[in-house]
């Protein structure tokens, strides 16, 4: 499957364990009327593939989705998804029209939880 749009946030790779590492992301699809800010992770050898791509670049991203259920200990069951990328390409902006392209970029890089009380669902 893959998704275009422009690289809004470029997160620096973390390493998570001895054995995980991974690299989030945002892109700013604008296929439809209302532009859709999507968190996407690399993981391992493919968090490079963000190296020589830059905040405010059409790109191109094949992804796979992950799910996995999580039981809590107080036997909870709750589901989480992840958008993981494995290829990333830059793309050419003629594939976007002009009012795309010339949309200002704003990428707050602290996410925090207050940013979600401003959603309008």
């Amino acid at each position: 499957m893959q998704v275009k749009g422009i690289l809004k946030v470029k997160g620096e790779s973390q390493q998570v364990s001895d054995k995980f590492k991974k690299r989030d992301f945002v892109l700013t699809e604008n296929s439809t009327q209302y532009p859709q800010h999507l968190s996407i992770q690399l993981t391992q050898d493919k968090c490079d593939l963000l190296d020589n791509i830059n905040v405010g670049d059409l790109i191109e991203v094949s992804i796979n989705l992950r799910g996995r259920e999580w039981v809590s200990p107080q036997n909870e069951t709750k589901y989480f998804n992840t958008i993981e990328a494995w290829k990333i390409t830059k793309d050419q902006p003629k594939q976007y029209n002009q009012a795309q392209q010339s949309a200002p970029l704003q990428a707050p890089l602290n996410h925090t939880e207050s940013d979600e009380d401003d959603l309008p669902f």
